[in-house]
């Protein structure tokens, strides 16, 4: 018999073009899924800690954020990257303030 995936249903998350830009968010906030697996997985939170950052999410959204995360690693992985660039390129055009004060000292 060959494995077949089922697509898990995410009660929590939610897409729409007018928020976040489209990126998967937890519904009811402006939290990105991307938020939480970066704290995750770069950062290396436990979704306890997550909860102490964010504390108007519950341990059930932020489990589901991760759920969808892995879900769509592929995906929210290339837009995490894309972002980094977005941001890297950003920061080459413009110098910081405090780039500016130590350019009269």
């Amino acid at each position: 018999m060959g494995m077949t995936t089922k697509l898990v249903k995410h009660p929590y998350i939610t897409r729409n073009k007018k928020i976040r830009g489209g990126a998967p968010i937890i519904a009811g906030t402006g939290i990105k899924v991307l938020d939480v697996a970066v704290r995750y997985e770069v950062m290396g939170m436990t979704p306890e800690e997550i909860l102490t950052a964010l504390p108007h999410l519950t341990l059930p959204q932020i489990h589901d954020a991760l759920s969808y995360y892995y879900e769509h690693k592929s995906d929210l992985d290339k837009e995490w990257k894309a972002s980094l660039k977005r941001v890297k390129a950003l920061r080459k055009g413009h110098r910081s303030v405090l780039e500016e004060k130590l350019e009269f000292l």
